[in-house]
Parts: structure tokens; sequence; C-alpha cells
């Protein structure tokens, strides 16, 4: 399979960063500033191996310093804002994102490898919704006046009592490196909508676009201290904003192991933890599935971004009345991808996040084939550079066996044979995740008694990944717990208070 060749960006932030890869400091009260303990990270180019930054590698003092602003900020202009100037500010990220949507989308497509035109038209429209979503939910940020049946209150008096929300606090957001700028929105809009403060880490691999959007909330208008990036390892900057004692809230998205490490350093200081882990989302297909419409749809929630997706459809269950069809047309599509650098326009796969990354796909592909799976295509890395792997299908393989198990956060679908509707569902269910799924027929009533059965936060019916604002996204099981986007978001960043007075 030829690999398309590296193109030349457009933009004068892509530029700078392939011509002259500079230093990027922290984001710490308003400032830049660089690390205290001096050290920095080289972030490269995934498809070629080339330097593009060097970003500033935080410390445990980096994070005290960005903790102790973020918590001077709750009490200072940010407080005092009314909705409407809170909505306002939300409103105008939004128009600065879409304003330099351009330049977002190739530092995004340079640093961690997504097709420009993935970055460019889906999630970084994607990451404007997000706020212009939550600056109108500010305005319905409300508490309710309680009827409590308190009967000893004193003779002649009576008892008023309502609710407030109020904003939970400092909160520590840490984000994965497969789509950084929309995952680090679903985080930072709901959590500036209900009037925290933020300390953001990025992930190593991909810290530039969330330092470009430091630099958008600025101009903005969210006052200092209220949003602050500090780059770095997640063992030192995640461990250190996990553990910290002025965080009271920490959101994250990533593994599922990284997680419960968060859950055990945040649990000292008893921070509220929302957490949007791991996945092995199933794709169940009925024998009357229209297949014209499934295997695009399939092989996009796989293929899509390289197979770096949380809730991407890594198992595939077809009935055995149309498993060679759908297959031999999976099969199709994956032949069919141009996989190049990631701006290059013809480019429709792109490389994996870096090399360890790769080497990790095909550790899981070379064991399938150790062990008896068959290869329908792909299964190996290309390329002398870089860190691409070939679009893969497995078949023959047990639903027991750890490719059918684990998160290999690749571009590597396992496709089982199914004849008993019943069965099929105990076998999509039987994985200690349960993200997102998928269910493709032409029955609603079907597919209506399915989604009710699959044990997932997410249920799409002839789709898959497909996202919204709008649509609330979350895991059941060991895919975490808490809920991105949606009304529910804002529950994350808010605390409930009752006030009872006897009048």
């Amino acid at each position: 399979m030829q690999l398309l060749p590296f193109v030349a960006p457009r933009t004068d932030a892509g530029r700078a960063l392939v011509e002259r890869p500079g230093d990027c400091r922290l984001f710490i009260d308003g400032e830049w500033r660089s690390p205290l303990g001096g050290e920095w990270i080289e972030t490269l180019d995934p498809a070629t191996g080339r330097p593009l930054a060097r970003i500033a590698s935080g410390s445990a003092a980096d994070v005290d310093t960005a903790v102790a602003a973020a918590r001077r900020a709750l009490s200072g202009p940010w407080a005092r804002m009314v909705p409407a100037e809170r909505s306002a500010v939300l409103a105008r990220i939004a128009d600065l994102i879409e304003a330099e949507i351009d330049a977002l989308a190739e530092i995004e497509s340079l640093d961690q490898g997504k097709p420009l035109g993935l970055a460019r038209w889906a999630e970084l429209p994607g990451a404007a919704a997000q706020f212009r979503y939550f600056a109108g939910l500010v305005h319905g940020i409300e508490g309710a006046v309680v009827a409590p049946s308190v009967t000893y209150q004193p003779e002649g008096r009576e008892v008023h009592a309502w609710t407030l929300r109020e904003p939970v606090g400092v909160v520590g957001a840490i984000v994965p490196w497969n789509s950084p700028l929309i995952l680090t929105a679903m985080k930072v809009a709901p959590a500036l909508a209900a009037g925290c403060s933020i300390v953001l880490k990025p992930a190593e691999l991909t810290s530039l676009s969330a330092l470009r959007l430091a630099d958008i909330v600025a101009r903005a208008g969210v006052p200092k201290g209220v949003f602050n990036v500090v780059t770095g390892y997640g063992a030192t900057a995640g461990a250190a904003l996990a553990s910290h004692p002025g965080v009271d809230k920490i959101a994250f998205t990533g593994s599922t192991a990284t997680g419960r490490a968060i859950v055990r350093a945040s649990a000292d200081n008893l921070a509220r933890v929302t957490l949007e882990l791991g996945g092995k989302s199933p794709a169940i297909v009925l024998p009357d599935a229209e297949l014209d419409l499934a295997i695009p749809g399939i092989a996009n929630g796989i293929f899509g971004n390289g197979g770096q997706v949380c809730v991407a459809n890594s198992r595939v269950y077809a009935h055995e009345d149309i498993f060679d069809a759908l297959v031999d047309g999976l099969a199709a599509q994956a032949a069919g991808l141009a996989l190049g650098h990631q701006l290059n326009p013809d480019t429709a796969m792109r490389p994996l996040v870096s090399a360890a990354q790769a080497e990790r796909v095909a550790g899981f592909v070379d064991e399938a084939r150790r062990d008896g799976a068959s290869i329908v295509c792909g299964g190996d890395r290309l390329g002398e550079t870089g860190a691409f792997f070939a679009p893969t299908i497995v078949a023959d393989i047990g639903g027991s066996h750890r490719i059918s198990q684990e998160e290999v956060f690749g571009p590597v679908l396992v496709v089982h044979r199914y004849r008993d509707l019943d069965a099929v569902v105990g076998q999509a269910n039987d994985s200690p995740y349960g993200l997102a799924a998928s269910v493709w027929t032409r029955s609603f009533s079907d597919a209506h008694r399915l989604s009710r059965r699959i044990e997932a936060g997410t249920v799409w019916i002839n789709t898959h990944s497909m996202f919204d604002p709008a649509l609330t996204i979350g895991g059941f099981k060991q895919s975490g717990y808490g809920r991105d986007s949606g009304r529910q978001a804002l529950d994350n960043y808010l605390e409930w208070k009752t006030i009872c007075a006897v009048v």
C-alpha cells in the first residue's frame, strides 16, 4: 500500500511548526511562563518523525502555581459576572475558534496526525459548538423553591426554603491525545459555564492546540487565573494535579488503567471525579441490515482517526447470512483508503499518534495471528518512517481472546459470526467495557429491543460515532462514570446548596 507524500502547510501557524520549531511555555494566571524545573518535551510529526515544537514539561511546583491562581480567580471578576456576561464570553470563544479554524486545524493535524479534513470539517467545528451550546445553558443554571414539611417551627412563623446551584470550584481537566481540542472543549466549556476555574493538563504528545486555546480564551475575556494550561507528563504534572488538595473536581478522559490511578490519586482529597474511559464497542449487524449503509458506516467507525477513538466499533457481530458479504465489503473499504501524510488532501487514513502506539497495535495483531486468527486484510506497519499501520480486519478468533476483549486503539476490526440474536447480545455484553455500541437493521422493533439490552452508555442505530454537544456521552462498567456533553455535563461542575429560613 503506497503512502501519500507530505504536503506543506498553508497557514502561518502550520508553516511555523514545520519550518522553525520553537518553545511553547505554560499558561498560568494569564501569563506565559517557562517551567520551573527547566525541562522540555519535544513533540513530533507522527508521519515524518520531524520535530514540531518543544513544550514545557510542567512539574508539581508548576501545578501548585496554577492551582493557586485558579483558586484566587474564584473570588475575582469571574465570580461576579452575571449569567449574560459569562454566556457572552463562551460565545466569543466559539467565534474565535471559528475565525482561526484553518490554523487550528493544521496545528491539530500536524501534532496528532489526523487527516486535515477531519480536523477542519468535523472536530474543530465540534469544539466551537461545545462552547456555543454551553453558552446557551448558562441561563438555565437554576435552583428551586422547596416546600418542606417541617412541623416544629416557632409558633406563628413559617419555613421558607430554596436551593442554589454553585460552581464546584477548581477543576483539574486531564485530556488524552486522540482528539485533543474537542475533548478539551467538552470539559472546559461546561466548567466555564458553571463558573468554575480550570487547570488543564493536555497529553504530552498533543498539547499544541490546548496552548492555542489558552490564547483564544484570554482574548475572549476570561479573567486571568480562570483558565490555566500546564503541559507535561502524566506521571508528573498529571499526577500532581489529580492529587492536589486545592483541586475540587477532576474531569478525565483516557484509558481505564489511568482512570483507576486518577481515582486513587484523588482519594485523599475526596475530589469529585468524572471519568470517560476505554471502550470495546460492538456493532451488531442483523440479517436485514442495509449493507450499503452498514459497510461504510462500520468502516468509518473503526478506521476513522486511525481507530484511535474511544467509541470505535472495534468488534463486529455479523449474522451468518450476511457475514461474508459484510466482511468482503469492509475489506474493500479498507483497501480503498489512501494512507499518507495528514496534510495531504487525498489522505483518508493517517499515521497513528506515535511509533510506540503503532508498535503496540502491531503486538495485538501479531499475537492473534500466532493464535490462529485469519488476517483478512492489513496487519502490518507501513513505511520506513512515521507511525503508519494498515487498516486491518481480523477473523476466526474467539470472543475471549485479548484482541476481542482489550482496547487496541488502532485501525483493527475483529469480526465474529453469529446465528442467534439472543446469544449475540450476551457476546456483545461480555466485555469489561460499556461505552458505546451500534445496531444495524431495517427493523426498528429489533433495534429498540436490542438497544435496551446492550450494556453501553450510547447505542447508535444504523450509524456509529455520531456526536453533538446536546448528546450526552459516557460509559457503563469500566468505561467510567459521569457524562460529557448535553445538559447532564453541566451537573459535573455544579454543587447544590440548600437554604432554609424561619420567617
